[in-house]
């Protein structure tokens, strides 16, 4: 009859085995920092993982960590700061006044003076067609500014470092009080 021998392994072996193990962990952990002290020589010895004088000792690189930033809260937000972005603050309309010319003036003048001489007779002709060239005068010149005149807008933005400016617009512009904008190169521009 043949036994069978129970074929475990050496106890040695296991111990060699886990023993392995332990020291590729531990060296591992040096390595990446999670060991806060080397075990030999001394913590002010020379950096960049040299031998020291002693025979058998070595020497860890120092690892120099940045200090973490210190924060008064811990979940802020922080936000980069645009120069060029603010919020409008109003929009103004005002109603430009158009230039008037000689030729609006004279106009006027020639056309009421025709107009006034057509009205009475003799002396009275003669006072018409003077009062109608000075109060044609005076038309054509309102009616020549009047047609020259114009609208444009003033919008006032109020930017994120407090300061303001206003910005002239020829149109009517698009955007309403309290809009996020940027203002790129002098115009201002909606932001999305």
């Amino acid at each position: 009859m043949q036994t069978v021998a129970n074929k475990s392994p050496h106890v040695l072996t296991w111990i060699v085995g886990i023993s392995v193990i332990l020291f590729c962990v531990a060296g591992i952990a040096a390595l990446m920092g999670w060991i806060p002290k080397s075990f030999g020589g001394s913590p002010d010895g020379p950096a960049g993982g040299v031998l020291s004088t002693a025979p058998g000792s070595f020497v860890a690189p120092k690892v120099h960590k940045a200090p973490a930033p210190a924060l008064a809260m811990e979940n802020v937000v922080t936000r980069t700061r645009c120069v060029d972005c603010g919020v409008i603050e109003s929009t103004r309309v005002i109603d430009t006044p158009g230039d008037s010319s000689p030729l609006g003036v004279v106009g006027g003048a020639v056309l009421g003076g025709v107009l006034g001489n057509q009205v009475g007779g003799g002396r009275g002709k003669d006072l018409a067609t003077v009062a109608g060239a000075v109060g044609g005068a005076m038309a054509g010149n309102e009616i020549e500014k009047r047609m020259k005149s114009g609208r444009r807008y003033e919008t006032t933005v109020r930017f994120e470092d407090g300061t303001t400016r206003v910005f002239g617009e020829a149109n009517l512009p698009q955007w309403r009080a309290g809009d996020r904008v940027k203002v790129i190169d002098g115009v201002i521009r909606l932001q999305g």
